[in-house]
């Protein structure tokens, strides 16, 4: 079977295109799988030119929001300017369900539950105290809709820390 967005003929598997009908996959490459992960060739993506009018609505969908993704390349903007979708496929578009990933000052992904270490004093406002470098804060959360910003506590109070001023213990 092709792969839905570049049409290589190569072994494909399902790929979930969220915020939309429950369940609904289009079946990809495992270059385009890699690329959606980490777009660093944007010009593999000039096949979206065919995609972006593919009858499978979660093909569709995955295209243009790809188009959307790359809006920093001319192409890409000429392709989006084109495509017209339904009211429907719209929304599906703009629902795209995004997964904040927070990372520490050496990159390294952190998750709800982690144990973090401050790199740097970091005044505490309206806590009256200077969350000291080396201090360890267990159990961190993580702010969904923010990846710059966790949550933790630091001497008794719960505080919100860049995550540029942590690393994962």
């Amino acid at each position: 079977m092709p792969c839905a967005l570049c049409s290589a003929e190569t072994s494909t598997s399902a790929y979930a295109v969220t915020g939309g009908p429950e369940g609904a996959t289009t079946e990809i490459c495992d270059v385009c799988a890699a690329q959606i992960a980490e777009t660093t060739e944007p010009d593999h993506w000039r096949c979206l030119g065919s995609a972006m009018w593919s009858e499978d609505a979660a093909t569709q969908v995955l295209a243009v929001r790809l188009l959307e993704r790359l809006s920093d390349h001319d192409w890409a903007r000429d392709l989006s300017d084109q495509v017209w979708l339904d009211e429907e496929r719209r929304a599906w578009v703009e629902n795209e369900i995004k997964e904040t990933i927070h990372r520490d000052s050496n990159g390294v992904q952190l998750a709800a539950g982690d144990t973090v270490v401050l790199i740097k004093d970091l005044p505490v406002k309206g806590g009256g105290f200077t969350a000291k470098r080396g201090t360890s804060v267990p159990r961190i959360s993580l702010v969904q809709d923010n990846a710059e910003h966790i949550e933790g506590r630091v001497e008794g109070q719960r505080i919100v820390i860049l995550t540029k001023y942590v690393k994962k213990r």
